[in-house]
């Protein structure tokens, strides 16, 4: 049985982690079934907004009216979209081989446990005393198995379809749909209930479903009855919430409904590591499982999935296995985007939950009207929404819709990060007329309304 010095399981994002345990001096052995760089770097986050550029170059065409522009798109060369993307795909691996030095062996395979600190992959066995789970999520399958997971797109090997149902209302969901809509690819968005984004403060969903359902079909309460597929088609029964039901067919049908972990291929019943109800592996708040000395991190612990959390979650793993801090980590907030037309940022909580949670606080919305670069956009509908608390004026949630939310939102990320009080927002120097300059208004009108208060209290 060969010992190393740390074993990681999993090669996405914590293939970083093993070439900083590599760097140091440390024998690590890293275990992949699949391809170098995980979910993120092959199925999910990067290619995806790949595509998405397509789509929002696409989608401005489209709009191009609105700024007195006739303009029209001749023809859409999808075959080269989906052969530049794959080709991206297909060099990742290199990119993540590049990262490791000579300390670090590379297995190929599928790891499960044999006890506590004893990991098996193929054949071969071997053991440390610190071992680190980094096996993230998959899709929940589809119910026919000729439907689609986002999996499957990334990368494409199959025919590009003319028409495609989606079923599912997250963002993977909604920025599939918009990609495909905008591709002029007959797209149908599926959703059981009358929600969309769920995590979404009310008020940014009101919009988004407005300006959302402009380029995207999108049928609310509705389930998948029956699917049959014959002859490079898909022949659905549609049924409403009131039972009622319609035809519908499409040559691709595809299942965005969540994904699960994948703890159950490890064989953690021949160890003493716990999971949770829904399969996801327990751990304290120094990544630590159930097992002394065996960390999780990433999605595979089902608490943060998103991979700008679990690349933070590494990065600190990593200082606190090479002893370099013995502090926990802690997330002050956890911001997250929707790349979609329109694009969605957010940080922090609802005004939904802070009313279910008893938590005092002033909501305030504002429109991004007063900066000209705005204005040039030609659309009216971008809000920002602000959640303070009016005790000490901490933002406690900030949610915005509009052009490059996902950028503009790291202004109020900054504040948060530094010192957590909107009068910062107000009282710094904006550039005249930039795009930021939106924030200046929202943050006025949020100090306004916690003086207010202030002096009616």
């Amino acid at each position: 049985m060969e010992k190393f010095d740390f074993i990681v399981i999993g090669a996405g994002r914590a293939s970083n982690l093993a070439a900083t345990l590599a760097k140091s001096g440390k024998k690590v052995a890293i275990i992949e079934k699949s391809t170098l760089g995980g979910t993120c770097a092959n199925r999910g986050c990067v290619p995806s907004k790949l595509l998405l550029g397509y789509a929002h170059v696409a989608q401005t065409i489209k709009e191009s009216t609105t700024h007195f522009i006739d303009a029209s798109i001749n023809n859409i060369d999808l075959e080269k979209i989906f052969k530049d993307t794959n080709e991206y795909i297909a060099g990742v691996e290199s990119i993540y081989k590049k990262k490791f030095n000579d300390n670090v062996t590379l297995l190929r395979g599928t790891a499960s446990f044999v006890s506590n600190k004893v990991i098996k992959v193929n054949d071969k066995e071997l053991t440390a005393q610190k071992i680190i789970i980094a096996t993230g999520t998959r899709p929940i399958e589809p119910e026919h198995e000729k439907a689609w997971t986002s999996d499957d797109i990334f990368p494409l090997k199959e025919k590009i379809p003319k028409s495609i149902s989606i079923v599912g209302s997250g963002f993977i969901a909604c920025e599939l749909a918009f990609f495909f809509s905008s591709m002029n690819i007959e797209t149908k968005l599926l959703i059981r209930s009358e929600n969309i984004l769920s995590k979404e403060d009310d008020e940014i969903i009101e919009v988004f479903k407005e300006q959302f359902g402009k380029i995207v079909d999108i049928e609310y309460n509705t389930s998948v009855k029956e699917v049959s597929y014959e002859n490079e088609k898909f022949d659905l029964i549609l049924e409403k919430k009131d039972k009622s039901t319609k035809k519908h067919s499409c040559e691709a049908l595809l299942y965005a409904i969540g994904r699960e972990s994948n703890a159950d291929l490890l064989n953690l019943e021949n160890t003493t590591i716990k999971t949770d109800d829904r399969g996801f592996i327990k751990r304290d708040e120094f990544f630590e499982t159930t097992v002394k000395g065996v960390y999780v991190v990433g999605d595979a612990a089902g608490v943060y999935m998103l991979q700008h959390a679990a690349a933070y979650e590494m990065n600190h793993l990593g200082k606190y296995l090479l002893e370099e801090t013995n502090e926990a980590l802690e997330f002050k907030y956890m911001p997250h985007a929707v790349f979609t037309h329109p694009e969605i940022a957010s940080v922090g909580i609802t005004e939904k939950e802070a009313k279910e949670k008893g938590i005092k606080y002033i909501a305030s919305t504002t429109k991004w009207t007063a900066s000209a670069k705005a204005q040039a956009t030609r659309i009216k509908y971008p809000i920002t929404k602000l959640i303070i608390d009016p005790d000490n004026y901490e933002i406690l949630g900030c949610h915005m819709i509009g052009p490059d939310s996902s950028t503009m939102i790291h202004q109020v990320l900054t504040i948060m990060h530094l010192n957590n009080d909107i009068r910062h927002l107000k009282e710094m120097l904006y550039i005249h007329p930039a795009l930021s300059e939106s924030l200046l208004p929202a943050a006025v009108v949020a100090i306004k309304k916690v003086r207010e208060l202030k002096e009616d209290s």
